[in-house]
């Protein structure tokens, strides 16, 4: 009544006593004896372990600030005839809606469902204390959207602990324990679980800087008891788990990492979300972006199905796509491409490929076996990329394509973990994997100054070793790299550039493709000159194309031998000749 009755909230505000006079003004002002006062409000008490309300214990405060209540709400709320611990606690605990995605959406953690789910249900039935699941991973990836799913498969209500007052503001770290020690006490005889999203909020507080604690970790022993013998089944759910303390995850029952879904489920999930606003073609280009989470797409389909409501002319797609895009910038990814240059052509043909080895015969052998590791080395253009798109395609399986700068970070370790996802993701999804510019993690280690140079090859070596698909990785500088990486290749393949014979029969090809008339033979002699010509040459030429038109074979091989000059040290000539 402190914080309801204005008479008593005055007087609460001119009186000033410490934390000891409590019992003794209690005492007096609701005539209990001062006994009974100290057991009530005692640390060890019913009260006091319920959360609902706390005590400063500072030595002079006003009496009115002397005690906490665990909401603004809730002293008002109390002194109502409704006494349901929903609307009690509304403040701090919700009803969480249903779910938006399936069972069948989380196929890419079956095997962990798989034991998760009886566990639950079991622990649920016979009442079994201590059920804590951790759930962690990138935003988006569909923590809570499991929570829902799991609760909606179990017939049990779920519970959100909240993160924001009535208000909208943020609720700090400790009040959300209180909030959660609170609810676990009123909803203890009931059959439901809870969803506390955002642990970050107590578990990683506390990273400011060295030497400061987490919220976690100051109650180090009141969290342990939690996660040992709370009565309501929790799960918790993290976007970060990189500084929450080891003690307290193997306290959880299961750990399980939701990572962004394979590219399957990936397009199940867009085609689902999307309710025909997408054709197929955009539903796989959107699909064989490994950077989108699952709530990314469902939130512009979201957004677009409501603008359609009142604007039906919105052109669906190319709203998704712009929404989705923009997103992905905003994450630090590469935003959708309509056509992705990085795409084979419907000319590509490995048999212009200037390799050592014979490159459809790898396919077949791949085919049989399923597994190898291959490095493809050799100067820039020569087509080690296209050529393991291209392999993809005959295995028939999807490829990830990482770069230097997709999992280099400035943090230390980050790098090695970056690595280590970029396997784990293939495995999952069944793809290839294609590491470009692989010596930057793969240099002697004999030659490095820096620990961490150390570490990426290990970790890159480590996960080259234990990985069971297809792993391509591709340089332009073979020397210098570790003696170790090179006896973990299955092949060495090295591609150079065009033969004199391939360079004059994909000017044929390239010639056809963009309708000019077939060369003349007396072109073949100054294409025989290029002696430094690659398939990325033509690839370039044919993309300069769309702003200076070749008209003429003459004006191609011309183009061609600007680039070719270019290598070399020279300059290449302004326009076509």
């Amino acid at each position: 009544m402190l914080h309801t009755e204005s008479l008593l909230e005055n007087a609460g505000r001119s009186l000033r006593i410490g934390h000891k006079d409590v019992a003794r003004v209690f005492s007096a002002v609701l005539d209990i004896p001062e006994g009974e006062i100290r057991c009530a409000i005692c640390p060890t008490s019913i009260l006091s372990l319920s959360g609902l309300i706390s005590f400063s214990r500072d030595e002079d405060v006003h009496l009115k600030y002397l005690v906490d209540l665990i909401s603004e709400n809730f002293s008002t709320t109390i002194t109502n005839d409704n006494a349901d611990p929903t609307n009690l606690l509304r403040d701090i605990v919700k009803t969480s809606p249903a779910p938006t995605l399936e069972r069948e959406s989380y196929a890419h953690v079956a095997s962990s469902l798989d034991l998760l789910l009886p566990y639950l249900e079991q622990a649920i039935q016979s009442g079994r204390r201590g059920v804590n699941i951790f759930l962690y991973g990138k935003p988006g990836t569909g923590k809570s959207e499991l929570a829902k799913v799991l609760a909606q498969h179990l017939d049990c209500p779920l519970f959100e602990i909240a993160s924001e007052d009535s208000d909208g503001d943020p609720i700090e770290g400790e009040r959300r324990l209180r909030s959660y020690r609170a609810a676990q006490g009123f909803f203890s005889q009931g059959h439901c679980m809870f969803l506390f999203d955002e642990v970050e909020d107590v578990f990683n507080d506390g990273d400011a800087g060295f030497g400061f604690k987490s919220t976690a970790q100051k109650r180090k022993a009141w969290i342990n008891r939690t996660l040992e013998d709370n009565k309501v089944p929790t799960f918790w759910l993290s976007n970060n788990v990189r500084n929450m303390d080891p003690a307290f995850i193997r306290r959880f029952d299961m750990a399980i990492e939701l990572p962004i879904p394979p590219q399957k489920q990936r397009a199940g999930i867009i085609r689902e979300a999307c309710q025909g606003m997408l054709d197929e073609a955009t539903v796989a280009r959107i699909a064989d972006v490994p950077s989108i989470a699952p709530a990314v797409v469902t939130r512009a389909a979201s957004v677009v199905t409501t603008l359609r409501v009142g604007m039906p002319e919105v052109h669906a797609g190319a709203a998704i796509e712009h929404l989705i895009s923009t997103t992905l910038i905003a994450q630090g990814h590469r935003p959708l491409r309509k056509h992705d240059p990085t795409r084979l052509p419907e000319t590509y043909d490995p048999a212009f490929i200037n390799a050592d080895a014979d490159l459809i015969a790898i396919v077949h052998e791949l085919k049989i076996a399923r597994a190898g590791r291959l490095c493809l080395y050799g100067p820039p253009g020569t087509g080690k990329t296209a050529y393991g798109r291209w392999l993809a395609m005959q295995l028939d399986v999807p490829i990830h394509i990482k770069r230097a700068s997709d999992l280099i970070s400035m943090w230390v370790g980050e790098s090695e973990k970056n690595i280590a996802n970029a396997f784990r993701e293939a495995e999952g999804d069944g793809a290839l994997l294609l590491i470009d510019e692989v010596d930057s993690f793969l240099q002697d280690r004999r030659g490095a100054q820096r620990s961490w140079e150390v570490t990426q090859v290990n970790e890159m070596l480590t996960q080259m070793e234990s990985f069971s698909g297809v792993f391509i990785a591709s340089t332009n500088l073979m020397e210098g790299l570790d003696q170790a990486a090179l006896r973990r290749f299955d092949l060495k393949i090295k591609l150079g550039f065009l033969k004199a014979t391939q360079a004059w029969l994909l000017l044929e090809r390239m010639c056809d493709s963009l309708g000019l008339p077939a060369p003349a033979p007396s072109l073949q002699l100054a294409l025989s000159r290029l002696d430094r010509l690659t398939p990325g040459d033509f690839a370039l030429v044919v993309r300069q194309h769309q702003f200076r038109p070749l008209t003429s074979p003459d004006r191609f091989v011309a183009a061609l031998a600007g680039e070719v000059a270019l290598k070399e040290g020279g300059k290449a000539s302004i326009g076509f000749t």
